[in-house]
């Protein structure tokens, strides 16, 4: 019994081995695990060169946007490539929005300021003039605008619009002489009518007998070019 007992153990520990040994093998016969390589990186562009350029902001309602025309037709586009053909290295943003009121660029004013422009050109009035609202808010938006803009150490330009004649000559002449006094007061270049040489000229307006067509456009920058030509030697 003893001698039985002895190959029984010997046996169990016999096959308990031969098993380990047959997992040693099986494990030795697993394929190597490929190596981990890391992806190779994506192609990155670089970042575009920052624009040093100082700025020039044309501010105000759909005159300035470009209402009606195709995009890069705005007087501040047709501006940005008169500068540039005269080798006057700014950069015009255009910050002009259809149906704004002198309500609509006060609330804007502080986003303009943000952009720490070097020149300004604020053309606002005409929907306030064409809504009727009361002359005294028009003016007073205006002021502040200027006075907000001169603050931050920005150069003002003003340009002017009118109204057509069946608001009355009484009307016009109070809504033109705004423009005339807060020029005056704040001692900034004023262009009395942004549309000069462009209304009433065939080809230059649009159906709407208010806003410039891309060839009028043209005109309106050459306009504005002359009104800021002092400040950019500056």
């Amino acid at each position: 019994m003893k001698t039985l007992g002895v190959v029984t153990i010997l046996s169990v520990l016999g096959l308990a081995l031969a098993m380990e040994g047959c997992k040693e093998a099986a494990s030795s016969a697993e394929p190597a695990a490929a190596p981990v390589t890391a992806a190779p990186a994506p192609d990155v562009p670089p970042a575009p060169p920052h624009d040093t350029r100082p700025v020039i902001v044309c501010f105000g309602d759909s005159l300035t946007a470009g209402y009606g025309t195709d995009p890069g037709q705005s007087y501040p586009d047709a501006l940005q490539r008169l500068l540039d053909a005269r080798g006057l290295h700014y950069r015009v943003v255009n910050e002009g929005i259809s149906g704004n009121t002198t309500k609509d660029g006060l609330d804007r004013v502080g986003d303009v300021i943000a952009e720490h422009p070097k020149i300004v050109v604020l053309e606002f009035g005409g929907n306030d003039g064409l809504r009727g609202l009361p002359l005294e808010q028009t003016r007073a938006n205006l002021d502040a605008m200027v006075a907000q803009l001169k603050a931050s150490g920005t150069q003002v330009a003003l340009a002017g619009i009118t109204l057509p004649p069946d608001y009355g000559h009484d009307y016009i002449a109070q809504f033109n002489a705004m423009y005339t006094s807060l020029a005056r007061k704040y001692r900034v270049p004023l262009l009395p009518f942004l549309l000069q040489g462009v209304f009433g000229v065939p080809g230059d307006m649009q159906d709407d007998a208010t806003h410039a067509t891309a060839k009028g456009n043209q005109q309106v920058a050459i306009n504005v070019e002359r009104l800021i030509q002092p400040m950019l030697r500056r």
